[in-house]
């Protein structure tokens, strides 16, 4: 099952009790067209805030079901926060998560004076300009395997904390949005949030490139920056 989602209004993928999260919604959806919920294996969880232009999850569902009617329940069932874009076959033992070979994600920023309002709920908005170069020069600096540990929340249930990653790259366009686009094999809680926190005080000029790089050596969180907001962060695409 592919999904998309808006996530502004969610509590992330998890199910929690008496918060609307997607897997909770979904799992409600289910139950009414089938009387059950099939178990949900999702490829990345997504937190509270953030957004997904592409969701992949394995279930397993009764045989001789149509999925082009299951589909068209699923969206009459679920908010217009989210829809559910295919329902495919799969092959035997496929698993969503263990079987995924990255993950890529896509943080926007947009910068000056005003910005349209179709963006605002979907970047982050620094009206003060940044220099790009620098980040640019950090985010090249990311590719590789590095322990990550400054860009994850110190209470955490990881107890592994390097990531091999493999494209990051910020790119900006005449409207003033700048991008990152970030792919790995997996990512750590909040990790693409705090990298880019950090990448946005190396482009205020607030720390050096030499500074930034010196915390993929396995710094301290404290010794990192700002986790950027929840709204700019959407898990873009998942490779297998």
């Amino acid at each position: 099952m592919e999904l998309q989602y808006d996530g502004t209004h969610l509590h992330g993928w998890a199910k929690q009790d008496a918060l609307s999260t997607v897997e909770g919604l979904l799992d409600q959806a289910f139950t009414t067209v089938l009387g059950f919920s099939p178990p949900l294996q999702v490829a990345g969880r997504t937190d509270a805030g953030v957004h997904a232009r592409r969701q992949v999850v394995s279930l397993q569902l009764p045989s001789g079901l149509e999925s082009g009617r299951l589909l068209v329940a699923l969206n009459a069932l679920t908010p217009a926060s989210i829809s559910v874009i295919r329902l495919k076959r799969a092959g035997a033992g496929f698993d969503a998560r263990k079987d995924a070979l990255s993950r890529t994600y896509r943080y926007h920023v947009m910068t000056g004076k005003a910005v349209s309002p179709f963006w605002k709920p979907y970047s982050w908005w620094l009206p003060a300009p940044l220099a790009v170069r620098p980040m640019r020069a950090a985010a090249t600096l990311v590719v590789g395997r590095h322990d990550f540990t400054a860009f994850t929340p110190t209470e955490t249930e990881h107890v592994f904390f390097h990531r091999l990653v493999t494209r990051c790259a910020w790119r900006a366009n005449r409207e003033g949005m700048l991008a990152l686009e970030i792919e790995a094999e997996a990512f750590l809680r909040h990790m693409v949030r705090v990298l880019v926190g950090t990448m946005v005080e190396v482009g205020q000029g607030k720390r050096t490139v030499d500074e930034f790089h010196q915390l993929l050596k396995g710094a301290a969180r404290e010794e990192a920056g700002q986790t950027a907001p929840a709204r700019g962060l959407f898990l873009w695409d998942i490779k297998y």
